[in-house]
């Protein structure tokens, strides 16, 4: 295997020549070199050395001991360094930040965001990051319906709803339907499995089963109450969407949270409100 053809990637290279900059690594033939600040001391010809191999700012092959954040096929969170003409410019460990493509990107991304982004090869045969990582992702998570998990938001579709990676690295989903609140992407999401598909793709809710999500909503309820001056200005036959937007709730789970709140008489539902009850 050439030198070229590990870009991106972690290689044990023996040293074939000294010079003044630095070492030459590889063979007579087929070589690359790691800058003299990176030479371990000490070392001699036909010593081993593990190193990255990438391209430096003239688009030259060049050996690193540094150890990138990321390396190819893999897919990991960054941050943001910069951005520009061209795209953004993420944090990877080295002195020469990872470009990743506006055409690479599916959201607006700003110095400072996290993102989940994986490594290739471009045509020009440059390193370069993409947030389009679905078919990176894994798909033998070791989770079952209703644990528990973590993950970060990299894309979102209005056909489908938000696509996230659980510990960053497994596949899968928080459906339209499922997808009450505001997310944005590089969000980082708690959740629980709400199914697992027959291909190991997780589908994942961010509200808990009913009964024990009742309570946190009647709780949100309470607060926007308090906050409106003691009442809501709509009621349980409000349209969904309105539900939505001023709460983050579907209509159902609206009506059980207001449900729960006129059983233990916390509220009363006037012909155009939801309010405390008068003392």
């Amino acid at each position: 295997m050439t030198i070229e053809q590990n870009l991106g990637k972690r290689v044990t290279l023996m040293v074939v020549k000294k010079v003044e900059f630095g070492v030459y690594l590889g063979t007579d033939d087929d070589k690359v070199l790691l800058p003299g600040k990176q030479v371990p001391e000490g070392i001699e010809i036909g010593d081993p050395i593990e190193v990255f191999i990438y391209k430096d700012s003239q688009d030259r092959l060049i050996a690193t001991t540094a150890e990138p954040k990321i390396t190819l096929g893999e897919v990991k969170a960054l941050t943001v360094a910069d951005t520009g003409r061209i795209g953004a410019f993420l944090d990877w460990g080295l002195e020469k930040d990872l470009l990743l493509p506006f055409r690479e990107q599916t959201a607006k991304l700003k110095k400072g965001e996290e993102c989940l982004v994986g490594l290739y090869v471009d045509k020009s045969g440059r390193l370069c990051a993409t947030m389009k990582v679905y078919e990176m992702l894994r798909k033998d998570s070791p989770y079952k319906k209703d644990d528990k998990v973590q993950g970060i938001i990299y894309e979102h579709s209005d056909n489908f709803g938000w696509f996230v990676a659980v510990d960053d690295q497994y596949c899968a989903l928080i459906p339209k339907r499922e997808a009450y609140g505001k997310f944005h992407v590089g969000e980082r999401v708690e959740a629980r499995v709400a199914g697992v598909k027959a291909d190991g793709k997780l589908d994942l809710s961010v509200r808990e089963k009913a009964f024990i999500q009742m309570d946190a909503d009647a709780e949100l309820i309470v607060k926007r109450m308090e906050e409106h001056g003691g009442k809501l200005p709509f009621t349980d036959k409000a349209d969904p969407e309105k539900i939505k937007n001023e709460l983050g709730l579907s209509k159902n789970a609206f009506k059980r949270a207001v449900g729960r709140l006129l059983k233990e008489n916390k509220v009363i539902i006037t012909e155009k409100s939801i309010e405390f009850p008068h003392k």
